[in-house]
């Protein structure tokens, strides 16, 4: 699947203008080289033609919004889905152009490429939940839960490490919800019955997991001092 390879990638790259070392799942180990041999070609070529690691960012981030702006509140979901996975390619691009470009890393890169994933992030959740709300669904309240805890989730962290303690734990990181909510929606849109209400319901739940164990992590670290 290419939404889980390009997803997984990213997070071995995600940190790739601050060069923050980031936790990964283990089979990212092993889809790395495949996937970094056929994405380092397109981003040499990319950078010989001086387009910027930053500029790729922007242009996927405006795909992946359009896309989910456009699509799902008309209810297009499969093919939402499939412009959405294949405008956050971009992920893949940026972070590998970043690592062969001279220039390197840099830390507004890393930022606006930390602050574009929120905003994609909460486009497609709240894409999907307007549709919902206007046919006066109660999965639109699963839908806001899932956008809740999509925030809090990368918040705690940051909130976390800025008091010097390590919070990347949790069953349901930035990976696992995009690959449950694009499952979800794109097989909801080739009629899977309940597939969507089985993806928000996971979404909903796990993120309150997740959020819960990272209070804890920083609960425990504080308490520690």
């Amino acid at each position: 699947m290419d939404a889980l390879w390009w997803e997984i990638h990213r997070l071995r790259i995600g940190a790739w203008h601050a060069g923050k070392p980031t936790m990964v799942p283990m089979i990212s180990s092993s889809l790395k080289p495949a996937v970094t041999r056929l994405i380092n070609p397109v981003a040499r070529a990319a950078v010989s033609i001086v387009v910027t690691p930053n500029a790729i960012t922007l242009l996927g981030a405006i795909g992946v919004i359009a896309s989910a702006a456009w699509f799902y509140p008309r209810e297009e979901f499969f093919w939402g889905t499939i412009f959405i996975v294949i405008f956050a390619l971009s992920d893949l691009f940026d972070g590998a152009m970043a690592r062969i470009s001279q220039k390197g890393a840099s830390l507004w890169g890393g930022f606006l490429d930390s602050t574009i994933d929120r905003v994609t992030d909460s486009a497609i959740t709240i894409a999907v939940i307007v549709p919902l709300i206007a046919a006066d669904d109660p999965l639109s309240y699963l839908g806001l839960v899932t956008l809740v805890t999509g925030f809090l989730t990368p918040y705690i962290r940051a909130k976390a490490e800025s008091y010097g303690i390590e919070c990347s734990v949790g069953i349901a990181e930035r990976t696992e919800r995009l690959i449950i909510i694009l499952t979800a929606v794109g097989f909801h849109g080739l009629g899977v019955p309940y597939i969507l209400a089985i993806g928000l319901w996971l979404l909903a739940v796990l993120g309150v997991i997740t959020v819960i164990q990272r209070m804890l992590v920083v609960r425990r670290g504080l308490a520690s001092r």
